[in-house]
Order: C-alpha cells, then sequence, then structure tokens
C-alpha cells in the first residue's frame, strides 16, 4: 500500500496537466500501489480538453450521451454510429487521458463475431483506446474473443443501464446473496482478459470484496470507496441538470445556475440595446 493514496497515477505537469499518456499498466500500477485515478465521462472535444487539462486520467465516451446529449429516457437508443462520432470528438481533445467508449445496446450481444466487430470499428475509426462492455459472465467470450482482437476492455457489472428493463428499474445490485454472483461474474470477466471491472450501484460491502478478489482495478459508480478508480457524468458532478440527483452524485459546481444566469443577462443586454457596444463593433 502506498504511503500517499492520493498521488495521481502519472503526476501532470504542474498547471497543464499535460504528460505521457495513460495507458493500462498505469491503471494497473494504481491497484498494485494503492493510489486511485479518476475517470469522467466525455461527449465532446471542449470538455475532454478541460478534463484532459485538469488531470483526469481516464475519459469514458459513454452511452449516457442518449440521456445527456440526445435527450432520450434511456441509453437504449444510441446507435454504434453515433457513439463513433462522439468518440471521434473526445478524441480529439484528449492528449494525455486514456479515452474509452461504450459499446452501445444492440452492438455486442447478438454473437461474439459482432462484439469483435462493434469494438474494432470503435478503435478505427473512432479512435479510443478502449472499449466498455455490460454485462456479467455470460460476455466472458465475448471479453476473450475482443482481447485477443487487440481491444482492451473494461466490463461493466453491477446495475447495467442497457438492461434496466431486464433489471426491473434503477435498483441495486449485489444485494445479500447476489453478491455471491456479482463476485463470480467479475471473476469470470477478469479471467477472460478485461483490464478494470466497473461496478455501478453496488452495497460498499459488496465492490470491497470483489476488488480485494481481483488483480485488475476497479471503477465505482454509487460503489463506495474501495475502488481504485471512480467515475461521474461531467453533467452529474457539474450540477448541470435538473432534479433530484443519484445519491451517489457530488456537485463540484452549480454550473445550471451558472450558465442560466448568464443567457438571462445576455437575452437582457440584447433586448435593452445594450449588447453590442462600442467595443464589440467594428469601425471604419
Amino acid at each position: 500500500m502506498s504511503a500517499h493514496p492520493s498521488t495521481p497515477v502519472i503526476p501532470p505537469t504542474p498547471g497543464t496537466g499535460s504528460g505521457p499518456r495513460i495507458r493500462l499498466h498505469h491503471l494497473q500500477k494504481a491497484k498494485d500501489e494503492g493510489t486511485k485515478f479518476a475517470m469522467l465521462t466525455a461527449y465532446d472535444t471542449m470538455m475532454a480538453s478541460i478534463f484532459d487539462a485538469a488531470g483526469i486520467e481516464v475519459l469514458l465516451v459513454g452511452d449516457s450521451a442518449a440521456n445527456t446529449v440526445m435527450g432520450y429516457s434511456s441509453t437504449l437508443p444510441i446507435t454504434l454510429e453515433e457513439m463513433v462520432v462522439f468518440a471521434k470528438s473526445v478524441v480529439s481533445g484528449a492528449k494525455r487521458a486514456l479515452v474509452v467508449c461504450d459499446l452501445p445496446f444492440g452492438s455486442y450481444e447478438v454473437s461474439i463475431e459482432q462484439a469483435v466487430a462493434s469494438a474494432v470499428k470503435l478503435m478505427k475509426e473512432g479512435g479510443v483506446h478502449a472499449v466498455k462492455m455490460e454485462g456479467g459472465a455470460y460476455y466472458a467470450p465475448h471479453v476473450r474473443a475482443m482481447v485477443a482482437a487487440g481491444v482492451p476492455v473494461m466490463a461493466h457489472i453491477g446495475f447495467t443501464p442497457q438492461a434496466e428493463h431486464a433489471l426491473g428499474g434503477y435498483r441495486v445490485q449485489g444485494r445479500g446473496d447476489a453478491a455471491e454472483a456479482m463476485l463470480a461474474d467479475a471473476r469470470a470477466l477478469e479471467e477472460a482478459g478485461a483490464f478494470t471491472v466497473l461496478m455501478e450501484m453496488v452495497p460498499t460491502d459488496t465492490a470491497a470484496r470483489v476488488d480485494a478478489a481481483l488483480h485488475v482495478p476497479t471503477v465505482g459508480i454509487g460503489a463506495g470507496g474501495a475502488t481504485t478508480g471512480q467515475v461521474l457524468v461531467w453533467q452529474d458532478m457539474l450540477g448541470l441538470g435538473e432534479g433530484k440527483s443519484p445519491r451517489f452524485v457530488k456537485k463540484y459546481a452549480d454550473l445550471r445556475s451558472v450558465v442560466a444566469g448568464a443567457a438571462a443577462a445576455y437575452h437582457r443586454e440584447v433586448l435593452d440595446g445594450a449588447f453590442p457596444s462600442a467595443e464589440h463593433e467594428f469601425g471604419q
């Protein structure tokens, strides 16, 4: 265990966030040494660049773009082609962070061959460094085939949003006897070659058991502090959404109020004739 658990995986250059590209072995080193890494979603170049410069180690091109960008009520409608577009945008803004992209619903379930083809498309056309796939031990053969094809895979267990209808809605997973099944899933996915296992909405004790049982690092979202990494949707983290946030979200800013205030001020100045003023105009 490291004496400095808050030390970054690779300290960025002070004030710039620049430095060597984060690789899989850096995340593994964090697990081995007891340090941590941070992960945020990103869907466009500008936010990716900001998070990259801030030192965030992993950027997730999440299928949550279906909700946060496209306005759908679930992640299910987003397509592989749309994920490629978001991936390209994020990759262009990330100079240091490892970029992981979700395999969207319907892009890997049909067959192992479909999973490999979809993952290769995200890497070839989207330029990402790894993919993330939801599902338990059933998908271990898919993970093994993708890894064999040269695609690093982050596994995602616990609450898996693509299976929300099968799971009965947004519910905590891995309680009671279900903890053993989750542990078995995690072990199977690690054995298949997953470089990381992400757990969503899982009791802290269950997540800690899974983390202790695995050699590879784990990432948590609503899974307590035992995991090596933590991930949040950036719009949640910066308070851009409206309504009640999930229990596991901490708001580090109230961006919705800031943006709304700025838009209202702009609207008012346009109507009042205060904008544009002389300083914003061109002379002869």
